[in-house]
């Protein structure tokens, strides 16, 4: 027997709850973990509400964590009980003290990368890798807007960009998070609760706007996004922490001819090789100080609820690490 966070409606944190259940055992091909520390993610609020209809209730949320093998399945041959690991999955089920996942979809850890490291950074950090190197690539001589700087995908897009060598205008709701934001590298910072983002845009870029936005923010930021981006440029819409973006006329693309994409990092890994070499590629930038985990908020597993609460009211910065 364990205990995990489990809930059986959708709704508000107040739906969380802290609960004992039984522990499967490892079928073919899985292996059977004990968690050491878990990431706590936007993805988990859209999966707890229902907006990302991801999880069969009464479910267990949570996409990404590190962990211990404790147990191997029939058919497991690249592991061995006591080997640490990681990973970021489409299936929920990481806020809890054990669970059984597909040894294919694990990662192991190098020593030089500490657990609370891997749980804070598997999906934030290999969707960033993805965004900068995959879905628009980044060039030195581009000038790029990083919406939510401050926030835990903005401060290592942030970070990742300027070690391309990119100018890096982020924005950010207070003078606090600026702060964050200058830190990790940006050369402008747009305060966007008092000030017009696409104008202090059009001031920075001479009018031209920039050639890649970034923008993890969704409904609220999304007209602005379309008024900030260069003519030729890519607009990526990777989240949407205020909301959806509501439903678009293509044809408002067409007057600067803008590439608009939504990825998530999902696709970009199904295959174990792609896998391990997005994995790879986070831990070289870790090894590099290119990023760095910012766990700035640690909470204990059964307080998971209160974690949402603080990452919706936008209260966090960095990563959170909920610890069981």
């Amino acid at each position: 027997m364990s205990k995990a966070i489990i809930q059986t409606e959708k709704g508000g944190p107040e739906v969380l709850e802290w609960r004992e259940r039984d522990d499967p055992a490892p079928g073919e091909g899985e292996v059977a973990l004990r968690h050491t520390a878990i990431g706590v993610n936007f993805i988990d609020i859209y999966v707890r509400e229902g907006a990302y209809p991801m999880m069969t209730l009464p479910g267990t949320p949570g996409m990404e964590a590190a962990g211990v093998v404790e147990a191997l399945g029939p058919g497991v041959g690249d592991l061995k009980v006591g080997d640490r690991v990681a990973y970021v999955t489409t299936a929920p089920g990481s806020y809890s003290e054990r669970r059984v996942m597909p040894a294919d979809r694990l990662v192991p850890l190098p020593d030089d990368i500490a657990d609370e490291t891997a749980a804070a950074l598997m999906l934030k950090g290999m969707t960033v890798e993805r965004l900068v190197h995959k879905t628009a690539v980044a060039a030195p001589d581009d000038t790029i807007l990083v919406h939510a700087a401050a926030g835990g995908v903005g401060l290592l897009l942030t970070a990742w960009l300027k070690a391309i060598g990119a100018t890096v205008i982020g924005t950010v709701g207070s003078d606090e998070k600026a702060k964050l934001a200058k830190a990790a590298g940006a050369d402008e910072v747009i305060v966007s609760t008092r000030e017009d983002v696409a104008e202090r845009v059009a001031d920075i870029t001479g009018g031209k706007g920039c050639r890649i936005i970034y923008d993890g923010v969704g409904k609220d930021t999304f007209e602005t996004s379309l008024k900030a981006v260069a003519k030729f440029g890519s607009l990526i819409s990777f989240g949407n922490a205020s909301g959806a973006v509501p439903p678009v006329n293509i044809a408002v693309l067409a007057p600067k001819c803008i590439s608009l994409s939504r990825p998530q990092v999902f696709p970009y890994i199904a295959d174990r090789a792609d896998l391990l070499e997005t994995a790879e590629n986070l831990f070289a930038a870790l090894r590099k100080g290119i990023v760095h985990p910012d766990i700035n908020q640690t909470f204990p597993l059964s307080d998971a609820a209160e974690a949402q609460r603080a990452l919706a009211a936008r209260r966090t910065t960095g990563q959170i690490v909920l610890l069981p």
